[in-house]
């Protein structure tokens, strides 16, 4: 558990993490080549000089070395699984449920396994569905509109063949719906990634969390407006974090923007590993302090009680982690590792 310079602890939910693989013998295609190389981009000009990674760790880094990077190295307690399938691009699949469920049955107690559907897939989709809800008790899935699928590249989550998935997930009790809306990704369409449709459906999905990931980068004001009117949006600070590093004063204004409109309980920690890793995020993060400018033209501040919120308590709560007992787990586990 993560130690505060003033002594006191962190419970760290990390909420937004992959294992995928993009080495040479599982991409399919041209586009599958771009896509991590995109990341990789995003990687190396984002990164401390000290966390940067060759180019072939960074496409199969493989479980041992993100459970250390996580959990042994890096300040996360538990972290949850963002799958991202991209088949058209990666023989096997980028990042499935199916491959991060074997690590997340190594280690129940520290990952949750998000799904993910695609509404293009019909009523094979809806059931594909309902099976992995049962198989691994779902409590969230993770949604890219832009992905490819076929002659399709991209849906709306407005779309109404994307409200039968919604209603299945409604039904499934799976609450928390995970929506890549940020930065394009090389080949993908940057139009796809708009949050106007998040808009649409959290109206008419009052009972579900829309939680936008990357906080609909670069159309920061459009998310925050939304996000504003609509109770069920949250923000997700995957690929919003780096910048505490490379530009600061970017990040203090996306953060201060986050914390004027939306509030400090509706913004969720991600690293967005393995294209970053926890620590050093989570590292400058609690050393941030917001401008005096900043903070003097939005009457907001980045308190300790905001940045425990942020790096755990919220995503606890819309995921039903008692805190409390689950470190009381975690402590266990560790004396018997002793």
């Amino acid at each position: 558990m993560y130690k505060a310079k003033d002594g006191s602890e962190i419970f760290i939910i990390d909420g937004h993490v992959h294992l995928w693989d993009a080495s040479p013998e599982n991409i399919r295609n041209i586009h599958g080549k771009q896509f991590i190389d995109c990341f990789y981009g995003y990687h190396a000009s984002l990164s401390p000089p000290e966390q940067l990674w060759t180019a072939e760790k960074f496409a199969k880094y493989g479980a041992e070395q993100m459970v250390k990077d996580l959990f042994i190295d890096g300040p996360d307690d538990m972290a949850i699984f963002q799958p991202t399938y991209l088949k058209d691009f990666y023989k096997n699949g980028f990042n499935t449920l199916e491959q991060n469920a074997i690590l997340g049955q190594r280690y129940p107690n520290r990952f949750i396994l998000n799904g993910a559907f695609d509404p293009r897939d019909g009523e094979g989709g809806l059931e594909a569905l309902e099976a992995q809800a049962e198989t691994y008790k779902l409590r969230g899935v993770k949604l890219y509109t832009a992905e490819w699928n076929g002659d399709s590249r991209g849906y709306k989550l407005s779309d109404p063949a994307a409200y039968k998935y919604l209603e299945k997930c409604e039904k499934l009790g799976i609450k928390n719906i995970h929506v890549h809306k940020g930065p394009t990704i090389l080949p993908l369409d940057r139009d796809a990634f708009d949050v106007a449709d998040i808009d649409h459906c959290a109206t008419d999905f009052p009972n579900l969390n829309f939680i936008v990931e990357h906080c609909g980068l670069p159309r920061l004001d459009d998310f925050c407006w939304i996000a504003t009117q609509e109770s069920n949006v949250y923000g997700g600070l995957a690929v919003v974090l780096p910048f505490i590093h490379t530009r600061p004063g970017y990040f203090a204004k996306v953060i201060s923007e986050l914390l004027f409109w939306i509030g400090e309980d509706k913004i969720l920690f991600g690293s967005d590993y393995g294209i970053w890793t926890p620590q050093w995020l989570v590292e400058k993060f609690m050393n941030f302090d917001l401008p005096d400018e900043v903070m003097k033209e939005t009457g907001k501040e980045l308190t300790m009680t905001a940045k425990r919120k942020i790096l755990g308590e919220n995503a606890a709560r819309i995921y039903g982690v008692d805190i409390a007992s689950q470190r009381a787990k975690l402590d266990r586990m560790e004396q018997v590792a002793a």
